[in-house]
């Protein structure tokens, strides 16, 4: 079978599976379908996203920013530098609240 179960997303994000369900309910992850027999199975990449999440947590980006964030890497409308925009804009206010 192809993909990771929720326990092995999490282990290999180095999460919690209750931190998993929390960013499907969030909308920061998808759920895949549950098929008739067996678990649900989880994309290789999600590890990748939930490891991004994790690291903007760290440095201080709200979900729904963070949300925004990976809604912006998806768009084809959006350009990189809009992104990068929006990263140095919050890095700027991280600064000054530390300030």
């Amino acid at each position: 079978m192809k993909g990771l179960t929720i326990g092995k997303l999490a282990t290999k994000a180095n999460v919690g599976v209750e931190t998993v369900r929390f960013y499907e309910r969030q909308g920061l992850i998808e759920q895949p379908q549950k098929p008739s027999k067996g678990f649900r199975r989880y994309p290789p990449e999600t590890v990748r996203r939930i490891q991004f999440v994790r690291r903007a947590k760290g440095l201080g980006f709200t979900l729904k920013e963070i949300s925004e964030l990976l809604d912006l890497r998806f768009d084809p409308e959006r350009s990189c530098v809009e992104v990068r925009d929006i990263a140095e804009t919050k890095i700027s206010n991280v600064e000054r609240r530390v300030a």
